[in-house]
């Protein structure tokens, strides 16, 4: 299957790969669309198989980037970039400064930030290479890791939903959640301290028993969280957790999490809606982060200080945005995910509509 066969290139402007070999650099940016404005979205750094892997893997993220950052109503396009790489021992400035110059290539189509691997600290050093750098904080107009907003986006989620499925508010529902890494620790943290009972689980051993020992919350197994008795299954780990095999171990009413793409497929989708399990479509809930991200590139665009108020309000406004689209899926009877995708397609085409027509 060459690129333009793939399912996942579906839509995209551009696709970009860049290899530094002093540096040994090897990344992959990918724009899916502009329409709304620059492409924005992470970085990410992971020990991939293959190239072949990397490059869906950045299709993929990108195109959920751009349905993210329609949903919230943003003036900015979906884009991803991935570096191959264990970000655990191959990490140095040098490496994060060629990411710097491969992002300066695009020239202003595609902004960057941190994602799974990749912190604020690590960017600083692609910062020296180009300006398309969000989520810093050493300027009048910087953010800041936007991890913790991420985690207030899917914390004000999961109340939401709660709410809707099982009629109650957050004290002594039980929540699992899978992954207690930037975003993970900061939801647990603020679940904890609204009365849920946690389970939670972490490939990192080290990190589960930390964050275990701060919340008062049990642990589990990698393998064994899909089996664990709960109210919410919280995916925020990597995607695809959400699969035709672990649906039937989920006990939970409610799937709402931080990961991105957390379903396997769309067919997973089908089946939580199936099983009558409410799921939060992750591009809609998680969202918190790329507003944060926005806010600084809005602030940096217009020479100004970063404002956590504009923030707040995009946040309020995209918890209204995932009511409306609970409340369509259920008048419609449909699955939540179907409904987001069609409101998020809908709104990119309108906006490369209208700049055709301008």
């Amino acid at each position: 299957m060459t690129l333009f066969d793939s399912p996942a290139f579906e839509g995209h402007e551009g696709v970009h790969a860049f290899a530094d070999e002093a540096s040994r650099l090897k990344c992959v940016i990918a724009v899916h669309s502009t329409a709304r404005g620059p492409a924005a979205g992470g970085c990410r750094m992971w020990p991939y198989a293959s190239a072949e892997e990397a490059l869906t893997d950045a299709l993929r993220l990108s195109r959920a980037m751009s349905y993210k950052n329609a949903m919230a109503d943003l003036e900015l396009g979906g884009g991803k970039s991935v570096i191959i790489g264990d970000s655990r021992t191959q990490k140095t400035p040098a490496l994060f400064e060629a990411f710097g110059q491969a992002v300066e290539a695009l020239g202003g189509k595609y902004w960057t930030a941190e994602d799974v691997g990749v912190s604020p600290a690590d960017l600083a050093h692609a910062r020296r290479r180009t300006r398309y750098v969000a989520g810093l904080d050493d300027h009048p107009a910087a953010s800041g890791d936007p991890s913790p907003v991420t985690a207030e986006g899917v914390f004000r989620g999961v109340r939401l939903c709660v709410r809707r499925a099982l009629g109650r508010d957050l004290d002594g529902v039980r929540v699992a959640i899978q992954g207690v890494g930037h975003v993970g620790e900061h939801l647990a943290k603020k679940l904890r301290a609204a009365g849920a009972k946690l389970v939670l689980t972490d490939v990192n051993g080290e990190a589960l028993r930390r964050v275990a020992a701060e919340t008062d919350a049990e642990t589990a197994a990698p393998s064994a969280i899909f089996d664990v008795d709960c109210d919410v299954f919280a995916p925020c780990a990597m995607g695809g957790a959400v699969s035709l095999d672990t649906i039937p171990h989920l006990r939970a009413r409610v799937v709402a999490g931080a990961a991105n793409n957390q379903l396997a497929g769309p067919e997973a989708g089908q089946e939580l809606f199936r099983r009558g399990i409410l799921y939060a479509p992750d591009y809609v809930i998680n969202g918190g982060g790329i507003i944060n991200v926005a806010g600084e590139i809005r602030a940096l665009e217009r020479g100004e200080a970063f404002d956590p108020a504009w923030v707040d309000a995009r946040l309020e406004r995209l918890m209204s945005t995932l009511d409306e689209v609970l409340d369509q899926a259920q008048r419609e009877r449909r699955p939540t995910h179907d409904v987001a995708n069609a409101i998020a397609r809908a709104r990119i085409a309108g906006a490369a509509a209208e700049r055709a027509a301008a």
